[in-house]
């Protein structure tokens, strides 16, 4: 369990490697929520590298890490987008053309949601499944549409920023297309229910959801 940066085809990523005791069974991006690459996801990494999979968790920050949500913000905002989608590309390439992983997953938080939601729709990422959590910034239908890949989704229930009709559009546009999907809205869940460090913490949820994903990515990135 290490910080490295990796290279695939010229492109150097900043991050943190979580390496299975074993040999791994597939790889997997845990892409961060608003605050950085803290230390909850490098413990998630650890969680899914302990499951047997080879984790790589991205910092899409290059060192920064935002200790209050004006921070945040600030560095979300700063954010390129296009530059965070080719590091999770290649990161995704470098777990299959240099570590050898024939199916990549891809999980992400919040703001990591919405880019592991965006990597479902985009072919350059060549991602297998995806774990979407409370991502934010919902694609219309018409987009949804374009995925190929099967999308589990973990939303709360009392979020706010993220209206039960939105969950419902992602879940029906997803099965309209005839894309496998498990999306779900957990009841008395908020924002970031799954971030133990966090008032926003919900046991039940989280501990569902996790099963779940161990299930999903168990199905899809089994070789």
């Amino acid at each position: 369990m290490m910080n490295t940066t990796v290279d695939h085809n010229g492109m150097k990523v900043m991050g943190y490697l979580a390496e299975p005791a074993g040999t791994p069974t597939a790889g997997l991006i845990v892409i961060q929520e608003w605050w950085g690459l803290t230390d909850d996801i490098r413990a998630i990494a650890d969680r899914y590298a302990a499951e047997g999979y080879l984790a790589f968790a991205p910092d899409l920050y290059h060192g920064k890490v935002a200790g209050e949500p004006d921070e945040a913000r600030k560095y979300a905002m700063a954010m390129e987008r296009e530059v965070a989608s080719r590091e999770i590309d290649a990161a995704i390439g470098w777990l299959k053309d240099v570590r050898g992983m024939k199916k990549v997953g891809c999980v992400g938080y919040c703001m990591g949601g919405g880019l592991t939601l965006a990597a479902a729709m985009r072919p350059t990422s060549k991602v297998d499944a995806a774990h979407v959590y409370y991502g934010g910034g919902m694609p219309a239908a018409e987009q949804l549409a374009t995925i190929k890949v099967p999308v589990l989704g973990s939303y709360g229930a009392t979020d706010a920023g993220i209206p039960k009709e939105q969950v419902d559009t992602l879940r029906e546009t997803l099965t309209k297309a005839g894309v496998p999907n498990d999306v779900t809205l957990y009841d008395g869940a908020g924002h970031s229910f799954f971030n133990d460090t966090r008032p926003s913490f919900h046991p039940g949820a989280a501990a569902d959801s996790w099963a779940k994903s161990l299930a999903w990515f168990g199905r899809y990135l089994a070789v």
